[in-house]
């Protein structure tokens, strides 16, 4: 089936909408790969870095470690060493936590919350005229997919990594 197929959705099977969907998700995430790294190239940041910036920005105010270790997957001695690079790369900042000062907490350096979202202006805009083209009918169905999509893909990371995993 190719992407250019301008049959609406309403002339397609469901078996071959499904079918669709799960191909144009696969070629989603490997073209969005590529994309990452080459946004990360363009910053001059690793792609876990950035990984870890996009999480930081989402969030709304400073994580400890263990969080970012929680958001990106990492094991907490990774995530240790990434915070550790990101801070001598001035793209964050540790603030003692005030309510814990044997902790500390990491945001985006201000600076580099400005250089790295001014990359994402272009982008940005391109990725938002696609879905300018959907009613606000579709863009709940499209935001509840990939929330739901993305709760999906936490469970089965977490069953993966867990070792309780099945095979099949």
């Amino acid at each position: 089936m190719s992407t250019n197929n301008p049959r609406s959705g309403e002339s397609w099977s469901r078996a071959e909408l499904l079918a669709r969907i799960v191909t144009e998700s696969q070629r989603h995430y490997a073209d969005y790969s590529l994309f990452s790294q080459a946004m990360a190239d363009h910053v001059g940041l690793h792609p876990t870095d950035l990984q870890c910036v996009a999480l930081l920005d989402m969030e709304p105010g400073p994580v400890s470690t263990g969080d970012i270790a929680r958001l990106t997957g990492l094991t907490s001695g990774s995530a240790t060493r990434l915070v550790d690079r990101m801070v001598k790369a001035g793209i964050v900042e540790r603030h003692a936590d005030p309510h814990d000062r044997r902790r500390s907490l990491v945001a985006l350096a201000p600076a580099a919350r400005d250089r790295i979202g001014a990359a994402w202006d272009t982008p940005g805009r391109a990725f938002g005229a696609v879905l300018e083209s959907y009613s606000d009918a579709e863009l709940a169905v499209i935001g509840d997919y990939l929330h739901r999509a993305a709760e999906v893909g936490r469970a089965q990371a977490q069953r993966l990594t867990s070792g309780t995993g099945d095979t099949d």
